[in-house]
């Protein structure tokens, strides 16, 4: 990826970036288990959010993710993705078993290999789909990863665009880091305490778990000599990393920062603050690039109560508020959220791919534009605005607390998602 002057062409491009972030007791205020995500991604690129079922299915399916198709499992978990309208795969998620996964780009001393495979963020929602923990989900991606190969275009354009991947996987009980160069991956347990990843390999000598080739790989390449301490991020970082990698080092140390100054004391609340931070660069909008969409999680350590998932499923969180879903039999679905399908005529299965563009926006998405859009002639009327947002956000936000206190029962909240959006579409109107 060279430009005509010379340069990487990479080290010229606006930054790429994503903030993954997780507490756990005694991290945590209370006996949770908290999980958030900003996933940065082109600015004009649409984030759906989007409720799967479990599903059952016959031996020798097939099933078709972005670019590739793989065998299906003969069952699936149900699952709620954030996800770029244009993909199979998610940014983030969770499915019914109290799992929360999302992902971060990354560049490895290990090439990105050319061709199509699966993208990261087609294992995000597979290990969603098919594991029951955050370490089942693992184990599922890793499989997958060392089976099919993770590549292919990465963002809807034609120009290509390809990147490695790291993970944060979270449950109940515990997080897990995974951190991948091609085939390879090393993984890290956390217990305990705050943790976040960015767009930079973070793990070192504090291994876990790793593939069986990850050392004997680094000692035929000459990048370790096999007697100095294995240090995962030393020994894969490339020497010239991109720019975005570079500018994660200090998004990474800001978010860091911000955990640190809440540790003890994290709520969903204070999990969202972080995702709205603008100064550290976790809320994202430059160079063409912004916070397409966001997520936090409420995983109680008590297996009696529900797990509480928040989506913006619009742009900018310090601009969006978050609405609460939980998993029930009853859920209503939430069809303002979810993007057009275009079937075969998509520019994504059209081959060369990319050579068009449609419009993917939802209702939501399109309701929050054009708000957006009035408050660039208008500012006045942005305070008024966003203080009856965030009073809507708060309002959800009691309600849950008052359910995890077990003043009234989770079952009255299952369509709280639906309502939420209702509500938000009808007030931009």
């Amino acid at each position: 990826m060279t430009r005509s002057d010379g340069t990487d062409r990479r080290m010229a491009e606006a930054p790429l970036s994503c903030d993954c972030f997780v507490s756990l007791p005694p991290g945590s205020r209370d006996d949770h288990v908290i999980f958030g995500k900003n996933s940065d991604r082109p600015q004009n690129e649409v984030q759906e959010v989007v409720h799967y079922p479990s599903a059952s299915y016959p031996p020798g399916s097939m099933l078709e993710c972005t670019y590739i198709q793989i065998p299906q499992v003969e069952q699936t978990h149900a699952v709620v993705l954030s996800k770029p309208a244009w993909m199979w795969g998610a940014e983030m998620g969770a499915n019914d078993r109290g799992v929360c996964v999302g992902n971060e780009a990354v560049w490895t001393r290990e090439p990105v290999a050319p061709g199509e495979a699966l993208l990261g963020m087609d294992l995000v929602r597979l290990g969603l789909e098919r594991g029951d923990s955050a370490w089942a989900a693992l184990t599922v991606i890793t499989s997958l990863l060392e089976e099919h190969g993770q590549g292919g275009q990465c963002k809807e354009d034609p120009e290509s665009f390809s990147y490695h991947n790291t993970f944060l996987l979270v449950d109940r009980n515990e997080a897990w880091v995974l951190e991948t160069a091609g085939k390879l991956w090393v993984a890290q347990k956390v217990t305990e305490g705050v943790k976040n990843i960015s767009n930079q390999l973070t793990i070192g000598a504090e291994i876990s778990a790793e593939h069986s080739e990850l050392r004997s790989t680094a000692q035929a390449q000459g990048w370790w000599d096999g007697e100095k301490e294995f240090n995962f991020s030393a020994v894969f970082s490339p020497e010239n990393p991109p720019a975005r990698m570079e500018l994660a080092k200090q998004r990474y140390k800001g978010g860091t920062e911000l955990l640190q100054q809440h540790d003890g004391s994290v709520t969903a609340e204070v999990m969202m603050s972080i995702l709205r931070d603008k100064p550290s660069g976790i809320c994202m909008n430059s160079g063409g690039f912004c916070t397409t969409g966001s997520m936090v999680s409420v995983l109680p350590r008590d297996a009696s109560l529900p797990c509480i998932h928040f989506f913006t499923a619009t742009p900018d969180p310090s601009r969006s508020i978050f609405k609460p879903f939980i998993f029930s039999d009853c859920s209503t679905p939430v069809l303002r959220v979810v993007s057009p399908q275009f079937g075969p005529d998509d520019p994504v299965k059209k081959q060369p791919r990319f050579q068009s563009q449609v419009d993917r926006r939802h209702d939501l998405y399109k309701a929050h534009q054009a708000v957006l859009n009035s408050m660039e002639t208008n500012p006045d009327e942005s305070s008024a605005v966003y203080e009856v947002l965030r009073d809507l956000e708060s309002q959800c936000l009691s309600e849950i607390s008052a359910m995890l206190s077990g003043e009234i029962p989770g079952d009255e909240l299952g369509d709280l998602f639906f309502d939420c959006v209702d509500t938000e579409i009808k007030f931009y109107q």
